[in-house]
């Protein structure tokens, strides 16, 4: 068994895989962080869990569109992860005017 080692929004993490696959899993990973910068950048401090939760929704839902190949259903994911975007940005921002909540 072999690993490859992943950061993701400064924090590093040890995968194990199959031989010959860590380029393709260190490259995963690399895309993985860009995505969960992206989302960090327009949601801000959400913590790790929650903001690693917000990117694994908009990459399944991306997926989703993908697979199914529909101009249509492509346009409802993107609404979709918009709106997923938008929810968080706002909880966001209640929970920083109302830290008790």
């Amino acid at each position: 068994m072999s690993k490859a080692d992943i950061g993701v929004h400064g924090k590093l993490y040890s995968v194990a895989c199959a031989p010959g696959q860590e380029g393709r899993l260190a490259e995963l990973g690399a895309r993985l962080d860009r995505r969960v910068d992206q989302i960090a950048g327009a949601v801000g401090d959400v913590g790790q869990a929650r903001l690693l939760l917000i990117a694994a929704l908009a990459l399944m839902d991306e997926l989703d569109a993908a697979k199914s190949g529909s101009g249509m259903v492509a346009l409802e994911g993107r609404a979709a992860t918009a709106l997923i975007d938008a929810a968080t940005r706002i909880d966001a921002i209640a929970a920083r005017l109302e830290p008790d909540r």
